[in-house]
């Protein structure tokens, strides 16, 4: 735990004018409330450190970025819950995306879900040669309600976001870069390297300039974004309603495949 950081789940070493951020959740470094409400306090306390100009975020161990969110919190099929998660997944990843400096998701293998959806949330993503990015929740009756039906769109446009979220399509890193998903791939083992140089790259900008042209280049979307995600997470809050939802997660566990009900 750091100044920082109000969650073990979350370690933070500032270096120079960036702060390096680990998600460490053995053993897939999935989310939960915790480390959602985490996430969008740390952001909050980067933010007013004028001294920190950018942050990179990435996973614990050489095996995970983020396996996204933790299913057990889902496996009641509580609706409320579902709302409660929801909410605190959209806090965290906005907080992020509106980081008042450069973001860098640093993805140093599985990219899942959430998982996905907190890379998604950075300005910039530099993947491993190994890592492979997706969005399965459908597989488990569920949708990405952290900006992953919106964000991916905006990256990758409406085609590939439905082969990888309608489909289920897992995408490997060299994929990820030719779709624009990913903006570099480096040599397994050196990503943390590579975002942290990229990162002391925004150094050498004015601070106050960058601020303002990260604004104005998202100020395009500003008209149809928070509609979207609002959206998003209200018809994943809807899916609790549904036994397709409860049979996705408990097939899950029991490690077999869902006999969908389509209801």
């Amino acid at each position: 735990m750091s100044n920082y950081s109000p969650t073990e789940k979350l370690k933070v070493e500032i270096i120079d004018h960036t702060a390096l951020i680990t998600i460490d959740n053995p053993g897939a470094n999935t989310w939960d409330a915790e480390s959602l409400s985490g996430m969008r306090e740390l952001v909050a306390n980067l933010n007013a450190d004028k001294n920190v100009y950018s942050l990179v975020i990435t996973g614990a161990g050489e095996k995970f970025f983020s396996a996204g969110a933790d299913l057990k919190m889902f496996a009641s099929g509580d609706k409320a819950v579902a709302q409660d998660i929801g909410l605190k997944f959209g806090q965290a990843f906005e907080a992020l995306a509106d980081f008042r400096g450069v973001s860098i998701a640093a993805i140093n293998g599985f990219a899942m879900g959430g998982g996905l959806e907190c890379a998604l949330a950075c300005d910039i993503r530099i993947a491993e040669s190994h890592a492979q990015l997706a969005l399965p929740e459908a597989k488990v009756g569920l949708l990405p309600c952290a900006g992953g039906t919106q964000r991916l769109t905006a990256l990758v446009g409406p085609g590939w976001a439905k082969r990888i979220i309608l489909c289920g399509e897992r995408i490997k890193a060299d994929k990820a870069l030719s779709l624009g998903l990913v903006e570099e791939v480096v040599d397994s083992g050196t990503v943390k390297t590579a975002a942290l140089a990229l990162a002391a790259q925004v150094a050498q900008q004015s601070p106050v300039s960058v601020t303002f042209c990260k604004e104005l280049i998202h100020k395009p979307r500003e008209a149809v974004m928070p509609q979207g995600l609002l959206l998003e997470r209200e018809r994943f809050i809807q899916l609790f309603d549904t036994l397709d939802q409860k049979e996705g997660v408990n097939a899950f566990f029991e490690k077999r495949s869902p006999e969908w009900k389509n209801a």
